[in-house]
């Protein structure tokens, strides 16, 4: 798989990640997180993104690939849900970090993230804490996960050496708004939410689903391009400009090659790429990151 520089943070990753969201579902089990993680470091994905909050995943990816440790960049969210701690306090963020170390197994994370927490929760302290890990080695990369204005915020700070924001084709203010930025201070860069929550799976008003404010987007922009989906959305994505890798998550491993399949074959060709821009530019009102 074709691997990119990770900004000036001398990591390489590769063009698509694999978000371990749906790797922590208790409704799967080990096995089937096993093979899906070992799929993924055996065809050239070389970035996991993990969270606190991605029920059983942290706990998952250290008892399953601990020993795989040094194939992969490992990326990590932080900052609250740890009991006794109140969230998004300094010793939060300092008990969150040594809870993921011991939970993946690891001496070090690569990547911690911040997690689409607000600019005013920016300022109490807890960028301190975290350039205390960075300074003792349980961290590389300070990083910041989130959208809008408090994500130009944390740029904003220079204190956040990578970023994490949504990257797909209903959502492509930050292509242009905050990714730019980001590289400008040599950031590596993360597009989430590569496949917009998947908003073509419902012919009606997906009212109480996740991907409710892209499905109304994906009607706006009446987009008609004659091609599947799921390969528009990816590789519109992926080669973004100002990119680096993209995170996808699944826990199916025939989804898996199938993404890995999709972004190889590389960038869309510009005349789709400039009417996929032109339906955002034209139907945009006010469509903000989503969080």
């Amino acid at each position: 798989m074709l691997k990119r520089k990770f900004g000036n943070t001398g990591l390489e990753v590769s063009v698509l990640g694999l978000g371990a969201a749906q790797i922590g579902n208790l409704k799967r089990t080990d096995k089937e997180a096993e093979e899906v993680l070992n799929f993924a470091l055996d065809n050239g994905i070389n970035l996991i993104d993990t969270a606190r909050m991605y029920g059983a995943s942290e706990d998952r990816i250290g008892k399953l690939i601990s020993h795989r440790r040094d194939e992969f960049v490992l990326s990590t969210k932080v900052g609250y849900n740890i009991p006794g701690y109140e969230d998004w306090t300094y010793e939060c963020v300092e008990a969150g970090i040594d809870n993921a170390l011991k939970l993946l197994k690891t001496d070090r994370l690569d990547i911690v993230h911040f997690h689409s927490c607000s600019k005013e929760t920016l300022q109490n302290g807890i960028i301190d804490a975290l350039e205390k890990a960075v300074e003792s080695g349980k961290v590389l990369i300070p990083a910041y996960s989130g959208e809008n204005e408090d994500l130009e915020f944390a740029i904003s700070t220079g204190k956040f050496k990578s970023l994490q924001t949504s990257v797909n084709v209903f959502d492509q203010r930050g292509i242009s708004k905050y990714l730019p930025k980001a590289k400008e201070q040599g950031m590596g860069t993360i597009g989430k939410r590569p496949l917009g929550n998947v908003p073509w799976r419902f012919s009606t008003e997906p009212t109480n689903e996740y991907c409710h404010q892209y499905w109304l987007r994906m009607q706006k922009m009446n987009l008609d391009l004659g091609m599947d989906w799921r390969e528009l959305t990816l590789r519109f994505a992926a080669f973004s400009e100002e990119v680096d890798t993209i995170i996808s998550g699944t826990a199916n491993v025939e989804h898996l090659k199938e993404n890995i399949e999709i972004v190889n074959k590389g960038k869309l060709p510009q005349e789709i790429i400039a009417q996929i821009q032109k339906a955002f530019l034209e139907n945009d009102i006010n469509w903000v990151g989503q969080i």
